[in-house]
């Protein structure tokens, strides 16, 4: 056979071998379930807001069906914390109670922009709504009765304890077992980044607003304004696997 026919075989055939990888390459990067959880941080909560798991499953190419939970913690907007003036410790000013949010999802994402292989970002439009179970838990503070320091006591602060008296925050869990269930429901929307290079995992962010509304007012600084819907802003940096 002529030199130049065998070279121009053996080139069709590399050709048609890197075609079939990358053809194998591009099927390899379409999912159909993925489960993911994050960090959260939200204008409602503390320096960690909370944390997240989710799962979801595609309905569609385009349309997948989730399912989440959320843990976080709600702060009241005029949470302050300050020093003690005997031992520099620091506790929220005026602050009666702990506000433990657990909001169960049920949505829809949205692939807005499929990744290639290897490279580039999906995004998705990110809805969810569901229940959410609000934990009001006491907040305790140790404090002076003698202005000594000899004798101290911890309990659920209240207006009748003198700020100057106060050395600091209750033990860790304190009073845990006080704490009072309150029903609500959350809606949130957003957008979803997934930035991960290996198909077998997932990693990115979600930024959005979520609303969370109670069946009630939540206490959680006596003296101030009390509210049951806490609207935030909020943004999760996430990991997980899909397959």
């Amino acid at each position: 056979m002529n030199p130049l026919i065998r070279i121009v075989i053996v080139c069709v055939l590399i050709e048609a071998g890197v075609s079939g990888v990358f053809a194998q390459t591009q099927d390899s990067y379409e999912y159909q379930s993925e489960f993911v959880w994050g960090i959260n941080k939200n204008t409602s909560g503390g320096l960690i807001g909370g944390f997240i798991l989710k799962t979801a499953r595609k309905r569609t190419e385009r349309i997948l069906e989730t399912f989440g939970l959320e843990i976080v913690n709600i702060k009241h907007p005029q949470e302050l914390r300050i020093n003690s003036f005997y031992t520099g410790n620091f506790f929220i000013f005026g602050k009666n109670n702990y506000l433990y949010s657990f909001r169960f999802q049920y949505g829809r994402d949205l692939i807005l922009f499929k990744k290639a292989p290897h490279q580039g970002v999906e995004i998705k439009a990110v809805a969810a709504l569901g229940p959410s179970l609000g934990i009001v838990a006491p907040y305790y503070v140790e404090y002076s009765v003698d202005n000594s320091g000899f004798i101290t006591l911890r309990s659920q602060y209240n207006l009748n304890i003198p700020v100057d008296a106060i050395w600091g925050t209750g033990r860790l869990f304190e009073g845990i077992g006080e704490s009072k269930l309150v029903p609500g429901g959350n809606l949130k929307a957003g957008l979803n980044f997934e930035m991960g290079d290996v198909k077998s995992a997932v990693t990115g962010f979600e930024a959005g607003f979520l609303i969370d509304a109670y069946t009630r007012k939540v206490e959680m600084m006596p003296g101030a304004k009390q509210y049951s819907v806490y609207p935030t802003l909020y943004i999760t940096v996430f990991y997980g696997t899909r397959k």
